[in-house]
């Protein structure tokens, strides 16, 4: 039953530019992007680590991809590996001396990143295109949209497949061993260090990624909007809302929180933030463990 929904689920989403207009289909693509950041930043945190920085690589990725088209002549789809890759080297450069930290000391530092990474891009204009940005010529696939859906589509499966590695396999023992108690993780033989390396490295190029399709849908990248903090909240709040330490939790939240906004926006084009905000606080105080949590509680309870 249960591969039956998840097939069905696909070939929905598969054929879904065939029956759905323009702008549904910008608005699924823009969900999926935030789903894979939810889904990137909840992986980090499975390991007890709260990061902060997932607006910061996404902005890294999105300028590597911009960067590596109009300077290096690069593929547009191939820069989306260039911003993956990118991120991932400078998380892991960065990893080796952050992940000494613990708690809020690392979380605050990942969110200083952020605030280094604007006053770069900003800085270093003959690069980077200074506070005004850059912008191409024309988006990837000449901004068709059927074509860009895929390819955020085909990005998400593959995070929701990395994911569930996270989830099903070694990994997740020993990163869950970390979170519970690092003695005890450690005097079981676990490299502490070695696991929060690799899942720093791999949730920072997911969300370098994520950036470069962003930019590259766009045809754009801005200091101000490219590492904007809503990049890093909405993910948050979309994995809060869902239930975090898991796949489906995040897919959950991005889902609600994503048509849920939308619909605001165009019920109440000045206040749907508001009501947005307090549909956040409402779930977060009364579902602790998010929506999928609390609904996979009381099936369990019964």
């Amino acid at each position: 039953m249960k591969t039956l929904s998840i097939i069905a689920v696909l070939a929905l989403a598969i054929i879904l530019p065939f029956i759905a207009d323009i702008y549904l289909i910008h608005v699924v693509s823009t969900i999926m992007i935030f789903m894979c950041l939810a889904l990137s930043w909840d992986m980090m945190l499975r390991t007890g680590q709260l990061s902060f920085g997932t607006a910061g690589f996404f902005g890294l990725g999105a300028y590597a991809a911009i960067i590596a088209v109009d300077d290096f002549n690069v593929n547009p789809v191939m820069s989306i590996f260039v911003g993956a890759v990118f991120a991932a080297l400078t998380s892991f450069g960065l990893g080796i001396a952050v992940l000494k930290l613990r708690e809020m000391y690392f979380a605050i530092t990942t969110l200083a990143l952020t605030s280094v990474f604007t006053v770069l891009a900003r800085n270093l204009s003959d690069l980077t295109g200074g506070a005004a940005g850059k912008i191409l010529f024309n988006a990837i696939f000449d901004g068709d949209p059927k074509k860009t859906y895929w390819l955020i589509l085909s990005f998400t499966i593959v995070v929701i497949v990395l994911s569930e590695i996270f989830e099903r396999t070694r990994v997740k023992y020993a990163i869950s061993s970390i979170r519970n108690d690092e003695l005890v993780a450690k005097s079981s033989g676990i490299n502490i260090f070695k696991y929060l390396l690799i899942v720093f490295v791999i949730t920072s190029a997911i969300q370098g990624a994520a950036g470069a399709i962003y930019a590259q849908q766009y045809a754009f990248v801005e200091p101000d909007s490219t590492f904007s903090a809503n990049f890093l909240l909405l993910p948050i709040a979309m994995a809060l809302v869902g239930g975090i330490y898991s796949t489906i939790g995040p897919i959950v939240g991005a889902l609600v929180l994503g048509f849920t906004s939308e619909y605001l926006k165009l019920l109440m084009p000045y206040g749907h933030l508001i009501i947005y905000g307090i549909i956040i606080v409402l779930t977060v105080i009364f579902l602790r463990k998010g929506v999928y949590g609390t609904i996979m509680e009381k099936i369990r309870s019964k």
